[in-house]
């Protein structure tokens, strides 16, 4: 055999031998990483429904809250309008007190 016929045979066994641990590595790879991948990808699902839950979650206080400012909004026009009426009677005690006092 010429030097150039086993120059090439060794060339052709390194690329042989590069293909092979290539396909062995990518095996390997592929049989260690896949259960953890679906094992990501269940706690994936997962979180997305807990997403939706809390977002559900989310819209229910949101209405909540608008229905208590709207209890507060209420609860202040009263409160103004006690404030007006314990004006008004304070009004009228003074001048009973005055007419009294007359």
């Amino acid at each position: 055999m010429s030097k150039t016929g086993a120059v090439i045979l060794m060339i052709i066994l390194l690329l042989i031998a590069a293909v092979i641990g290539y396909v062995t590595a990518w095996l390997y790879a592929k049989s260690v990483y896949t259960p953890i991948i679906k094992g990501l990808e269940d706690d994936k699902v997962q979180l997305n429904r807990e997403i939706s839950g809390l977002k559900d979650d989310i819209i229910r206080l949101n209405g909540k809250i608008e229905e208590l400012n709207k209890k507060t909004t209420d609860l202040e026009k009263e409160l103004a309008e006690k404030v007006k009426e314990i004006g008004a009677k304070s009004d009228e005690i003074r001048e009973l007190l005055k007419k009294v006092k007359e």
